[in-house]
């Protein structure tokens, strides 16, 4: 197939693009390789992609209409993973707009460039910080996600609306996926285990919030790319068992599905700065904090809908994840 990746040069769409190329596929990947986090760390990513002869890459902003267009003209994908987004729950109380730009606007320009191109199934990422201030565990599909705590996560709820809104209106079949706290090699230096390992590695403290008491659905990079490949693959219909009487946020009776895509085991944060030291064979210092605004305390991954649909089963326990992590690290950064 030929399947549009954005945020090709991202944690999760450098992974997936790689995955895509090596069952072969032709990508394209568009990403705008932003200063949010070190662009030398997308470039590196990026130039383990471009030497393949059917990976192709556009430089650009999801909100820049007219390069997303001409992507689009110049490809002519069959299928569209949409995982570019201003990324960051705590980094949305600081910069608003960036969210707005990226999230509503480049994804408006992403649902019309589909629609317009008659693309047979688009993916894009949702959050697990779209169930917000809900606190029964786990998280499912069919729980109401109507009470955000941070501008990130109504963007990603907002997404999910849009996206219903088009499979509806225009039969386009969108699936989005609930992403739990993705982790690995490769991995974000704004997310814990990156900035742990870091920290730990240089003898300095770490910020340990919420004194180390939440919990998350810690996932490891193969099985989330895994989860979006198995769903790249099924197009979905309109669900016959869909009641408008007694709705449910999960499906409809348009082509639009909802998953949620975790390890379906959280996490302590203390224990999982156990296993970080473990793996780097140094204890930590701590700085013991409170839980910081937009922060939930808890994640948990109800898998069950996407286990039905696309037997995913994820497989990559958390002291094999985080040593993969460590070793990767080591190795990238000469450590």
């Amino acid at each position: 197939m030929r399947v549009l990746v954005t945020g090709a040069a991202g944690f999760i769409g450098s992974a997936l693009s790689a995955r895509l190329l090596e069952r072969g596929d032709e990508v394209l990947g568009y990403d705008n390789l932003n200063a949010y986090y070190d662009p030398a760390l997308k470039e590196a990513r990026l130039a383990r992609l471009t030497p393949h002869a059917n990976f192709s890459f556009v430089r650009a902003a999801l909100e820049d209409r007219a390069a997303l267009e001409a992507a689009f003209a110049r490809f002519k994908p069959q299928r569209v993973v949409n995982l570019a987004a201003q990324a960051g729950v705590r980094y949305s109380l600081e910069n608003p707009h960036a969210y707005i730009d990226s999230n509503i606007v480049g994804f408006t320009n992403i649902l019309e460039a589909c629609r317009h191109a008659g693309v047979e199934h688009l993916v894009y990422a949702s959050s697990s910080s779209v169930y917000g201030a809900n606190r029964k565990l786990p998280f499912s599909v069919q729980d109401a996600v109507d009470h955000p705590v941070s501008l990130y996560a109504a963007t990603k709820k907002a997404n999910e609306l849009m996206a219903h809104t088009y499979s509806h209106l225009f039969d386009l079949p969108t699936t989005g996926l609930r992403f739990f706290t993705v982790y690995g090699p490769w991995g974000r230096p704004d997310m814990a285990l990156f900035l742990f390992t870091r920290k730990i590695l240089a003898g300095e403290p770490i910020d340990v919030f919420n004194h180390g008491k939440h919990t998350r659905d810690f996932t490891y990079i193969d099985d989330i790319v895994e989860g979006v490949m198995r769903t790249l693959d099924r197009v979905p219909a309109g669900d016959p068992a869909y009641d408008p009487l007694h709705p449910t946020p999960a499906s409809s009776s348009a082509p639009y599905r909802i998953y949620n895509i975790g390890n379906n085991q959280p996490v302590e944060l203390s224990r999982y700065i156990e296993v970080i030291e473990d793996s780097v064979g140094r204890k930590a210092v701590k700085n013991l904090l409170p839980l910081q605004p937009g922060d939930v305390p808890d994640t948990y991954a109800d898998v069950t809908e996407l286990s039905r649909d696309t037997a995913y089963a994820p497989t990559t326990t958390v002291e094999q994840g985080v040593a993969n992590f460590v070793a990767w690290y080591r190795d990238f950064y000469r450590v």
